[in-house]
């Protein structure tokens, strides 16, 4: 296929929402993860606050921020996308406020009164009411404004344009922190999320076969949750990883600890946390291309396995430059597995649960999470902090990631077998 027939398939086969839709999820991804590549330094150099409870407070939120979807999709899926995403920038912006505000001098009789911990908690879960809506949305805007023959294509485009964002806000939050300080990071996220308001109330328009009456009641939204979240393969998938993000989540929670405490007290850990994202953003399309004969189940498997592997690298040797190949590794197995596992959940979405099925899709990034934010506390603090052996705190986190390859490998062909099992016994 030719270069220009290429551009115009990609013109001609998706609808305005859908580039609407993704340039929203854009800027969320750089409000979002600006935030996060330095909440950890933000809760515990700034707030004071203990290793554990800085990895407790930041499982809680991505656990809150990525779960949550399950509920919000099946709203979503009931009172239409562009409802859903005026509600979530409208959290976004005042929740990423609130936490700029919790070191600032006019909140502090705030902060006096009231147990820092539950405070900062509350409004972490307030604020990740936000992404748990937007992401949903976003995907679950796919399928209904793209043409079959390149649907394939726009979860590859979804996830390079949210890997740009992504990018690109942890190096934003390295340029506001350092002229500004990091308070300004949270409160140039709230204008970002602000101005995606303003965004999608002018330009989103609810896709045609996507119309808030696509699911009658709440009732019925509920149930079809329940039918999901019953389905044995499928819930297995999903618990395969949740140990995958377990692990994931850890450049998030362990490596700026560990970076800083342990490295070098001056380390870029914002900077750093852009290898992974700017090598997806440049390198998704290709990786995808490479592994398109791949099963969707072994492409999964592979990139699983990588995150073990990245963990390993960790390691060898204490080094910035070390947790800059680390992450290069876990790029490319993200690369491998990401656009597949998204693909493969939007095939199994019945029709007109396109959101449910996304915000189930994002539950195991939520409780991958949480664990990670628990776990991860409690590594830095044993291993780095009293017995001062890191390199054993890296290598429990490599054979849990390697085991959620081997989980997923194993699921495959259990899934191959039950299939062909189906086949015999309903055959003539």
């Amino acid at each position: 296929m030719s270069f220009r027939r290429s551009l115009r398939q990609i013109r001609d086969g998706f609808e305005f929402s859908f580039w609407v839709a993704n340039i929203s999820e854009l800027f969320e991804r750089l409000a979002f993860y600006g935030p996060q590549a330095v909440l950890a330094i933000f809760l515990h150099e700034y707030l004071r606050m203990s290793v554990q409870d800085t990895g407790k407070l930041m499982g809680s939120f991505g656990f809150a921020a990525f779960s949550l979807p399950i509920i919000s999709g099946t709203l979503a899926d009931r009172f239409g996308f562009r409802n859903s995403l005026l509600f979530a920038y409208s959290i976004l912006t005042g929740g990423y406020f609130l936490t700029a505000s919790l070191s600032a001098p006019w909140f502090a009789p705030v902060v006096r009164v009231l147990p820092l911990y539950w405070l900062v908690l509350s409004i972490l879960i307030v604020t990740a009411f936000g992404p748990s809506f937007v992401k949903p949305c976003v995907l679950g805007t796919i399928p209904h404004t793209s043409k079959e023959n390149v649907r394939s294509l726009g979860y590859s485009i979804y996830y390079t344009i949210m890997s740009v964002g992504s990018c690109f806000g942890p190096v934003a939050a390295y340029l506001v922190r350092t002229c500004y300080g990091v308070r300004s990071v949270f409160r140039a996220s709230a204008l970002t999320t602000l101005s995606m308001l303003l965004f999608i109330f002018l330009f989103f328009r609810e896709p045609r076969t996507s119309a808030p009456t696509a699911v009658t009641s709440i009732g019925e939204a509920l149930r079809n949750l329940a039918k999901a979240v019953t389905d044995g393969p499928f819930v297995t998938l999903l618990a395969i990883y949740s140990v995958y993000w377990m692990v994931f989540w850890q450049v998030f929670v362990a490596m700026p600890l560990y970076l800083r405490g342990f490295v070098d007290p001056h380390a870029k850990v914002d900077l750093i946390l852009a290898v992974d994202p700017f090598l997806i953003m440049f390198f998704q399309v290709a990786v995808s291309t490479l592994t398109r004969r791949l099963s969707a189940v072994s492409a999964m498997a592979l990139g699983l396995g990588a995150s073990g592997l990245s963990m390993l690298v960790f390691a060898l040797h204490r080094s910035v430059w070390i947790a800059v190949l680390a992450l290069s590794v876990l790029a490319v197995g993200e690369m491998i597995q990401a656009p597949r596992y998204f693909e493969h959940i939007a095939g199994l979405a019945p029709e007109n649960q396109q959101g449910l099925f996304m915000g189930c899709a994002f539950f195991p990034v939520g409780l991958g999470y949480l664990l990670a934010g628990r776990l991860g506390g409690v590594l830095v603090h044993r291993y780095c902090e009293a017995e001062h052996r890191p390199q054993e705190m890296w290598m429990i986190l490599a054979a849990v990631g390697l085991l959620s390859g081997v989980a997923m490998f194993a699921f495959g062909k259990t899934n191959q077998w039950r299939r062909a099992v189906t086949w015999q016994r309903g055959s003539p």
